[in-house]
């Protein structure tokens, strides 16, 4: 019914040597003038000493920005197939459900895009962006499976946003996982551990959904 595609490319390790793992962002002056100041932590072993007066350099790597460019249109997905439960699903369950997903994840998606443009890096717009970027994600829906999904109505309807929501779920955990193991930016880091620790408490939820419907 649906693709559960593998990760298509995986983050190399920004501690990788000679790989240009940490981007450091000097801070644009003292006090909370930096525009990177919620992203502040003390430079790492070996780097330049920071000048007396001003903030550490701010650090993030490739990891950061590649974790937060896939979870921005993956949970712009998963919103997308909230907002299709509210006038299609039947199960009171899965309609409770998908409003939480919904609220969960658009404050998430505010947050990240905050991120990247402070990072300067490009930030998606839409669930396609990925492509031209070259990014794969796991657990991401095709455009056929989100018609499918469109398409159904009541019990059929709650079946397959239940099975296709545990997918999509099961590679934003895969996603947050390799965060923490290889990101660099404590902030990004906790979202990472919130997204999989919120995440697989609710596709537990969906599989006691799916085992009544």
């Amino acid at each position: 019914m649906f693709s559960n595609r593998p990760f298509i490319l995986r983050i190399t390790s920004a501690t990788a040597a000679g790989a240009g793992a940490l981007v450091l962002l000097t801070a644009c002056g003292g006090g909370g003038d930096s525009a990177m100041s919620g992203h502040a932590m003390p430079t790492t072993s070996g780097a330049a000493a920071t000048p007396t007066g001003t903030q550490p350099a701010a650090s993030f790597n490739d990891a950061d920005v590649m974790f937060a460019q896939m979870m921005i249109p993956h949970h712009q997905q998963a919103v997308e197939m909230a907002e299709l439960a509210a006038t299609r699903a039947k199960d009171p369950e899965v309609k409770e459900l998908a409003a939480k997903i919904k609220a969960a994840q658009d404050p998430e998606i505010k947050t990240m895009r905050g991120w990247l443009q402070e990072w300067g890096e490009p930030v998606p717009t839409g669930t396609g962006d990925l492509r031209g970027m070259g990014h794969g994600m796991p657990g991401m829906m095709s455009a056929e499976d989100m018609k499918e999904l469109a398409d159904a109505k009541g019990a059929t309807f709650d079946k397959h946003f239940t099975e296709m929501m545990i997918a999509h779920h099961e590679g934003a955990v895969e996603m947050a996982r390799t965060e923490q193991a290889e990101g660099a930016d404590p902030e990004a880091k906790d979202l990472a551990k919130t997204i999989e620790s919120s995440q697989q408490t609710e596709i537990e939820q969906m599989r006691q959904i799916l085992d009544r419907l």
